[in-house]
């Protein structure tokens, strides 16, 4: 009995030690290596800190990209997703809601066009980025509300779209934040 106690003692130490100091001191250290020394890689303009490249943002004006829904109006402090099914009446009434005013406010898009990304947050609720059909279909939207030719926007959104890492793995998305900022200096 004396012997597994004393085994018991030497193995919660050595882990003691392993997750306590020598896990944290090497995550630390990894991100400090990081862009943005572990503090997250900040979006600048005119000297001034705008956002974060990894963090969502709300944008509502008609004149700007609009982003992935939030179930937590994008609150970094409280990152989650809003844990309701496909089945829960309140969560569906949240995505008519949200394809409503996606009808409402780019006229002529079809109800079958607007990709799930656009209607439903996700499990973070602090997505920066929307999938390329998802910034395809608000287009024809922040051309009219900016009065600029919609082949310009078209074009601001190709170079602004990130392509699958290695050319497979994952989809084309958008940074809704970067977006934004280069419409502005049009």
């Amino acid at each position: 009995m004396k012997k597994y106690i004393i085994q018991s003692i030497r193995l919660t130490l050595v882990l003691l030690v392993l997750l306590c100091v020598i896990y944290p001191i090497t995550v630390a250290f990894i991100g400090k290596m990081s862009k943005g020394n572990g503090g997250g890689e900040k979006i600048t303009k005119n000297g001034k800190t705008v956002g974060y490249v990894l963090l969502g943002q709300s944008f509502t004006k008609p004149q700007y990209f609009w982003g992935r829904p939030s179930a937590v109006a994008y609150n970094a402090a409280g990152s989650a997703g809003s844990n309701k099914g496909p089945s829960n009446p309140d969560y569906l009434k949240e995505v008519q809601t949200r394809i409503d005013t996606l009808l409402k406010y780019n006229p002529g898009l079809k109800k079958s066009d607007i990709p799930a990304d656009m209607v439903t947050a996700s499990g973070s609720g602090l997505d920066p980025n929307i999938s390329e059909q998802g910034a395809a279909i608000q287009i024809q939207r922040v051309a009219a509300a900016r009065k600029i030719d919609v082949k310009k926007v078209k074009e601001l959104v190709a170079m602004n779209t990130l392509k699958p890492f290695m050319g497979v793995f994952g989809p084309s998305s958008v940074n809704v934040l970067k977006l934004n900022l280069a419409l502005d200096e049009l």
